[in-house]
């Protein structure tokens, strides 16, 4: 995939590491993996995930490449590489190989942090070649003949964020047998293709066809406005919003991240006027038999339409409750036969449905807990604390029309907005989410509280 700057190489130093392992073979893609290839042609980007970290005292050379061979011998997804068909591409998992650990000398005077980021960034920015090279970058920094931080990128084709938390876990504990026990990208791939996988995706399909013949065709007006930077992204800090939320699902026993989802639809249709408000949200898909411990990629969007009624915000939460879930259940499927059947519905209708807004909750933590909810005071006194800005703005990389991340921070609800302006006015954008916070702190004071959105 096309990238800023040359494909990478390891630097003057590094550790030559030799791996074995099993679960060797080859197959197509599966959904989950189909689903992030289809994204990185669209976007031109591999999607590196990864991150830098301290290391404990004392970790040497030694450990930290007995920590690479560890991964890369018990994750299968690890020895994958692509083999590129004339049908496609295939994965390819090795029983065994040789991968460099690299060694960076941080100056006596730098900060080893700084240089742990430099690093992060330089292997995130380089290509990558999907045939012949291992999808995962370590290294090492050395600061004063200490190794001080460790930094990893992985392509995402072969885990996602859950998966990375399931690997480092079990990196920590050097147990595996939980995730070796799980799927293999090759083992979903085969039941995927299998009748009961076929019969499964039908059934998912099925969900998607009847939102996209029942809902409007368009959610926003056209722009005839094209600034020439045309991707923005944006960052949301709310404080206040998170003790609301959490208000509101103690309240109901909903989980926050249906509460969320249904104040986001609220301050959407509010300001945009988009009803129904039609969004894939991301679903982690590890609520299936066998994925709970899988290292490989099964994230895969769910398309939900969540009509805003005139009624309590409570009430709004049950009724977005409902639709999500019905959007987890049948976010599993082939992302061709879903590519066909927008195609198809779209040639029927007349025009493409618009389902390009993403809402991304990326939050361990959801479940309405124990213990007091926030009191009136506290919310009040965090009313108003939202802070709203706009990050960048660039045409290098390409962005959807909406796609709203929700980050894991403590004690705030941090938002990451990207959007494409020539598609979405950035003034209504910026509106509706602030208003986000008005709308959880009000219901949060008065389960009373209404939509505001007049029946139509």
């Amino acid at each position: 995939m096309a990238s800023r700057t040359s494909a990478w190489r390891a630097g003057e130093e590094s550790a030559s590491v030799r791996f074995f392992g099993g679960g060797t073979g080859e197959a197509p893609l599966s959904w989950g993996q189909q689903a992030l290839w289809q994204v990185m042609r669209d976007k031109h980007t591999w999607l590196p995930i990864g991150a830098w970290l301290p290391l404990p005292p004392g970790t040497t050379v030694a450990d930290a490449a007995a920590d690479l061979r560890f991964v890369m011998s018990h994750y299968p997804s690890l020895r994958t590489r692509l083999r590129f068909d004339p049908d496609g591409p295939t994965q390819v998992v090795s029983a065994e190989g040789e991968i460099d650990l690299e060694v960076v000398d941080a100056p006596d005077a730098a900060d080893p942090a700084a240089v742990a980021e430099r690093v992060w960034r330089r292997y995130q920015d380089a290509d990558y070649d999907f045939a012949a090279e291992w999808p995962i970058r370590m290294a090492v920094i050395r600061h004063r003949e200490a190794l001080t931080h460790r930094v990893w990128v992985m392509c995402h084709l072969v885990t996602d964020g859950t998966g990375a938390n399931v690997m480092l876990a079990e990196l920590r504990s050097r147990d595996a047998s939980g995730s070796a026990a799980a799927d293999s990208p090759l083992d979903q791939a085969r039941w995927q293709r299998s009748p009961a996988g076929q019969r499964h995706c039908a059934g998912a399909l099925r969900h998607w066809e009847q939102i996209l013949r029942s809902v409007p065709a368009r959610r926003f007006p056209p722009r005839a406005e094209r600034p020439p930077s045309r991707y923005w992204q944006a960052a949301y800090d709310s404080p206040a919003i998170h003790l609301a939320v959490r208000t509101i699902s103690i309240r109901t026993g909903v989980e926050a991240a249906s509460v969320l989802l249904a104040v986001f639809a609220v301050a959407l249709a509010r300001t945009t006027g988009a009803d129904p408000v039609v969004v894939q949200v991301v679903v982690s898909n590890r609520f299936r038999p066998g994925l709970a411990r899988t290292v490989s990629p099964v994230i895969q969007n769910g398309l939900c339409a969540v009509e805003v009624p005139d009624a309590t915000i409570d009430e709004m939460v049950a009724h977005t409750r409902r639709r999500a879930m019905a959007a987890y259940k049948n976010a599993y499927y082939d992302p061709d036969r879903r590519d066909e059947l927008l195609a198809r519905v779209g040639r029927e209708r007349g025009e493409a449905v618009d389902i390009d807004c993403f809402f991304n909750d990326r939050r361990l933590r959801q479940a309405p807990g124990s213990g007091p909810p926030p009191t009136p005071e506290q919310v009040r006194a965090a009313a108003g604390s939202g802070s709203f800005q706009w990050r960048f703005k660039q045409d290098f990389r390409q962005f959807d029309q909406l796609f709203v991340n929700v980050d894991d921070v403590p004690d705030t609800v941090a938002l990451t907005v990207l959007t494409d302006i020539h598609r979405l006015c950035p003034v209504a954008l910026e509106a509706a989410i602030r208003g986000m916070e008005d709308i959880a702190v009000a219901a949060a004071l008065d389960p009373t509280t209404r939509t505001g959105v007049p029946a139509p």
